[in-house]
């Protein structure tokens, strides 16, 4: 598979990096519409994204680093070339969640809240951002067969870039990618339906993700692992459980308007 979008001259510019810059752009316009349509002001968010964006590539690469550093003992300037692959998306969520509640803190703002507004274009950016994972040839699955790949009505372009180190492998890319897309157009429905309820969104897809990830971790042939455990694994069953835990919370709360003050102050700044 070719890894390369575009050459002009000396400068090459790959595949991971334009889906990358494609999910932040979609996910940036869905965040700041998705503000106006609640009648909040985007200052904050603007402001936000910029220092959120660079923070959480600066988290899933050294999430990644960290758990494979074998890769990058003996090559130490390995580390810093990101369009050659190894971001880990649980790195990006940590470091984001760190960065929002951080600025949160300093601006006064709704912290659950501001993830639910941050939930969907999380999950479509994830959806996006698998397939750079397939112009690099990585997040792969286990040796499967050509014909067994052609079963399940995969297209044909997909099956190839998925014959690696001399087989055919399973495209748990692909399987993470349509879990997430069909969770975007369930997170669309709750949102419409239950924007009014602080913490159903990103509850939702604490679990959603949670649980597709952990069946889709357990049949890749490239997972991080702490000892004998996969890390995305155990990442998820955290994620599975909070999510869980704070629907139980919401349920037994009274539900919040969305016209009071969840984000800033009254005046709807978030």
């Amino acid at each position: 598979m070719n890894r390369v979008f575009i050459q002009l001259g000396p400068l090459t510019i790959y595949w991971y990096s334009v889906l990358i810059l494609v999910a932040v752009l979609i996910g940036y316009n869905i965040i700041v519409n998705y503000c106006k349509k609640l009648g909040y002001q985007t200052s904050n968010i603007i402001d936000m994204l910029f220092s959120l964006v660079i923070w959480a590539i600066v988290g899933a690469r050294l999430y990644y680093v960290i758990f494979n550093f074998s890769a990058y003992e003996d090559n130490l300037l390995g580390i810093f070339m990101l369009w050659e692959g190894g971001l880990a998306i649980y790195g990006a969520i940590i470091a984001g969640v760190l960065y929002i509640a951080y600025y949160c803190v300093k601006k006064k703002l709704n912290f659950i809240k501001m993830l639910d507004i941050f939930s969907l274009s999380l999950l479509l950016g994830q959806a996006i951002g698998r397939w750079g994972n397939f112009f690099n040839s990585e997040a792969y699955g286990g040796i499967t067969t050509y014909e067994a790949l052609k079963s399940f009505m995969i297209p044909e372009f997909i099956i190839q870039g998925m014959y690696i180190d001399g087989a055919y492998r399973q495209p748990t890319f692909l399987y993470e990618s349509l879990w997430c897309l069909i969770g975007v157009f369930i997170l669309m429905w709750i949102r419409k339906k239950y924007s009014n309820i602080v913490g159903k969104q990103i509850c939702f897809y604490l679990i959603w993700y949670g649980v597709g990830r952990f069946f889709i971790e357990g049949l890749r042939s490239d997972s991080l692992y702490l000892g004998d455990f996969r890390i995305s694994q155990i990442v998820s069953v955290i994620m599975i459980v909070i999510g869980i835990v704070g629907s139980i919370v919401i349920w037994r709360k009274k539900r919040i308007p969305t016209s009071s003050k969840v984000v800033g102050g009254n005046d709807g700044r978030i």
